[in-house]
């Protein structure tokens, strides 16, 4: 049995952001990032635009549902466990274990995105999919069981998954193995919103997890992959910066 429900970490129950009528296909998160300080002509169109909703839906593990204005709902990390409401029409997957991915998904989902490379190629997602423009910044994982690859370390194994919809920057970081480095930091851009993982334990320590949640700056934070650790000692570690309303987490077998 599964139990799912709206996370509220922060602001999360009140996200309203504009949309823009049409979106280039490019990364807005990226340029608002990027872009130096100055003053900003006020867009008109943007003012006009009716506010949309976006709704997150914690389900379990690694899994995410997020629903966009438009009708598109997108899972994270989708391995088939968690599941609530209708199918989705995007699902995203990384490959550390196999609670995070599926080789065999069910056949009506539109669009399955991989966080590793099938053919020895990093992943390269750029896609938009109805009104979210969805994106992907590799990192390394350590090595699985099953692969047959030398070393410790999976080059490009995971994705942090990015998704741009109705002016928010979402991100999710997967099965993260290791610290950011600059390079990544600035592949990421700017996030309003970040999925973590907190079990200090299979993908990296605690501190470690806090260190690139303070960096990336994120306006709302949502606690994942939380089987080992008490959310309080998360929330120490990042500082007191954030309000936030924990929702009550239930063990099933």
């Amino acid at each position: 049995m599964l139990r799912s429900f709206p996370v509220v970490f922060a602001i999360l129950g009140s996200l309203l952001a504009p949309a823009a009528a049409q979106q280039p296909l490019r990364s807005e998160c990226l340029a608002m990032a990027n872009a130096p300080p100055r003053a900003t002509p006020v867009s008109l169109r943007r003012i006009a635009a009716k506010a949309e909703e976006v709704a997150i839906t914690y389900a379990g593990h690694s899994t995410y549902y997020i629903e966009t204005p438009g009708g598109v709902r997108i899972a994270t990390d989708y391995s088939g466990a968690y599941r609530t409401g209708r199918l989705p029409d995007v699902v995203t997957m990384n490959r550390a274990h196999s609670t995070h991915y599926s080789l065999f998904p069910d056949r009506g989902i539109p669009h399955v995105l991989h966080g590793w490379g099938d053919d020895g190629k990093p992943a390269y997602v750029s896609q938009r999919i109805g009104d979210v423009y969805i994106r992907n910044v590799t990192t390394d994982i350590r090595r699985y069981y099953s692969d047959d690859s030398s070393g410790e370390m999976i080059r490009d194994g995971n994705s942090i998954f990015i998704f741009e919809v109705a002016g928010l920057c979402i991100g999710h970081l997967g099965h993260l193995h290791h610290k950011l480095d600059d390079s990544h930091f600035a592949a990421i851009g700017r996030l309003d919103i970040v999925m973590v993982p907190i079990d200090g334990s299979y993908t990296m320590s605690l501190d470690g997890i806090s260190d690139i949640t303070r960096r990336l700056r994120a306006s709302v934070v949502l606690p994942m992959h939380r089987f080992m650790t008490p959310l309080d000692d998360f929330m120490r570690r990042i500082g007191q910066q954030f309000g936030f309303d924990a929702p009550r987490f239930e063990r099933f077998p």
